[in-house]
Formats: C-alpha cells, structure tokens, sequence
C-alpha cells in the first residue's frame, strides 16, 4: 500500500484559491494575489505564510511591481511537495507518468505486461511507481492520488468501461476501486480519449483554443470534447465517441489497429500497434493504403463535428505520430458547399500539441487539480 502522509494538503477555501491562483502562472505576488480577489492584505499574508511553512510554496527573486516600496517577492509552488500518478491501460501496453506539484513530467515509463490482466497491470504499475519515485528522488508517501485513462467506452455509472478484447478482465468493472485497493490511494479513472482531451486541454492546444474536439486514434476510434475550458462527457460519460457517426459497415473508421493490418497485407507483420510504431514510415505503401481506406471516414467525423459542435480546433491526436496526423490532415474534405460564395467558418484541424503521452498527462493532472486546486475538470 502506499498510503500518502498526512498534512500534505491544504485545507482551506483560501488555501485553495490562492494555490490555483499560483498554478495559471498569471498570478505572482502577494500583490497580484490581492489585486486579483476579494481577500484582504492581511489574510494573503497570513496563508501564503501557512502555505510556505507547509512546504506548499516556496519563494522566488524579487521583482518591482513598477510602484513605490519594496520589490514583490515572486511566489512558486514547490514541486517536490507532492506527487500524482497517472497511468494509461491501453489493449497492448500500459504506461506510467510520475507528475509533480507544479505539473511537471518527472518520470514516465511505457511498459508491456505478457498479458493484460488485473494482476498483469496492477503489478506493472506497482514496478514503475517506485521505479519512478527512486529516479525522482521522490518519496511515496507524497503521491496523493492516482489518475486513470483505459481504452474503451464507459457504461451507465460512468466508472465501468467496455473495453477490448485483450482487456477482458478490465471490462464491466469500477477500475477506480481496484487501483484504490489495490494501492491504498485515492484514484479517479475515465476513458482514454476524455482523458486525453483534458490533458491537452491543459498542456496543448487549450492553450490558444478553448473549445475544440479531440480524436483519439488508436486501437479504436473515439476522443473527447472541451467547450470553454471544460471537458463535456456527456449523460454516461460517452461525448467524443466519433466513431457512433459512422455508419457501420459502409465506412472504416480511422484506426491503427486497420493500419497494422494494411501492413501485414503487404506482408511486413507487426504483434502490436506499439511495434509498428516504434518503426513507422509515414511514406510506407501501407499508410497511402490506409489513408485511402480512410479518407472518407475521418473526413464525414471531422465534418459532422464542426456542423455539430463548432469548436475552433479538430485535434488528431491518441497514439497517432504527428507526421502521420500530418498526412491525415491533408485527406480532410469538410464537404460543405457555399452560399452567395461565402463558406461557413471551419475549425482548424491540428495534430496534437502535447509532448509525449497525452493520456498519461492528462491522468497524472486529475488528482492535482481535485485535491490540490480544487479545480474541476470533469
């Protein structure tokens, strides 16, 4: 078990506040904490002591605030205070990010259990857990909690998920509950293209685009949607299922699992989707062979979202490299006809801007955002 230490985290609405506060970067000082709520001097003074002493803040250079009197002192959350998990069940792998406090990447391992079972995966993620806290020189009773995206769509509750073959003993359960038992600390779980939207939400392109749609391609089809900053999942958990536009059996719907089998048609054979990427050319026969295949697929859920949600950014992202979103993109036809010569406005269609693996990110910022900035994200 790995049971977080008490007194790690704040407890007040104005410890809350003012940690947020800090965590959008816009906000520095004690001044523009002040300047930017409805507290009073005295009360800041007196939390962002409390937050100091409690290692949740530590200081930084001073700086002048272009007014008289002394130079403000630049306030920063303290990143080795605490720690998240987040942790991507995928049909082939799963991966395991180590996060800090100031939602830095401090460790990530993608890993392959022979199989993946309960065992197989919780084992796994035990093995990467102190592996990554012992390379980060990061104790484990200061990660407070676990994030979780796993492929497959979610069920009536919204914390059981129906998910592929290869994850059997992963389907129809509270996947939550088995990492709360199995590790003793506090877990949040949803499906890999919710989680991944959030994550690049938080890291990618929610940077300049507050509404846009997310397309996880991988072994499946799916994704996730933002509108203003917020993630929409939707009555059960299920918005961003772009696959349910297609109709079945008259288009393909754009998946690396195809791709692989275009690749073995042409008789270079791959186990996993992740040994085929680990080797891709973008210019193989086998991927002009799947965008033909595609084509029309991604471009009818790429038309049917900007008629329907109207977002600024159609993101291709999931496991799909950016060269390969890249040629994508090109294969995009919006099929919408003019009138008086004036097209409707059109989203940008973008691959993802995450660095790395957008699912894990998005997992590992979860417990944060809840139990550290009060901030909600689902």
């Amino acid at each position: 078990m790995f049971l977080p230490r008490d007194g790690l985290l704040p407890t007040s609405s104005t410890e809350w506040q003012i940690l947020s506060l800090i965590q959008t970067g816009k906000v520095t000082t004690q001044a523009d904490i002040v300047a930017g709520t409805a507290l009073k001097q005295q009360t800041v003074s007196r939390t962002v002591g409390d937050l100091i002493a409690q290692g949740l803040l530590t200081t930084g250079e001073r700086i002048s605030s272009g007014r008289r009197g002394q130079p403000s002192t630049v306030l920063c959350l303290n990143p080795d205070h605490l720690f998240s998990l987040g942790i991507s069940i995928m049909a082939d792998a799963v991966s395991v990010l180590l996060m800090d406090m100031a939602g830095r990447e401090r460790g990530y391992l993608r890993l392959s259990p022979p199989v993946m079972s309960r065992e197989g995966v919780l084992g796994t993620v035990r093995d990467a857990l102190e592996s990554l806290c012992a390379a980060a020189r990061a104790q484990t009773d200061r990660v407070i909690g676990m994030g979780v995206g796993i492929t497959g769509f979610a069920l009536e509750d919204g914390r059981r998920f129906n998910g592929p073959r290869s994850l059997d003993e992963w389907s129809g359960v509270d996947v939550a509950g088995i990492f709360e038992d199995a590790f003793g600390l506090p877990a949040w779980a949803d499906n890999d293209g919710n989680v991944a939207a959030a994550g690049e939400s938080l890291l990618g392109i929610g940077r300049w685009a507050r509404t846009f749609a997310y397309m996880y391609i991988a072994t499946g089809f799916g994704g996730g949607l933002v509108i203003n900053g917020q993630l929409m999942r939707g009555v059960h958990g299920n918005a961003g299922e772009f696959a349910g536009s297609l109709p079945k059996f008259i288009y393909t719907p754009p998946t690396l699992e195809l791709l692989r089998h275009c690749f073995a048609r042409r008789g270079d054979e791959f186990d996993t989707i992740g040994d085929m990427l680990n080797v891709l050319d973008v210019e193989a026969p086998a991927v002009n062979d799947w965008l033909n295949r595609i084509g029309d697929s991604l471009s009818l859920a790429c038309s049917a979202c900007a008629a329907i949600v109207d977002p600024e950014a159609i993101v291709i992202g999931g496991r799909v490299p950016k060269a390969l979103a890249a040629r994508m993109i090109e294969r995009v036809d919006m099929r919408h006809a003019p009138r008086r010569g004036i097209y409707r406005p059109q989203p940008r269609i973008v691959p993802s801007e995450v660095t790395g693996d957008a699912t894990a990110l998005g997992a590992a910022a979860v417990p944060l955002k809840l139990r550290v900035f009060k901030t909600e994200i689902f």
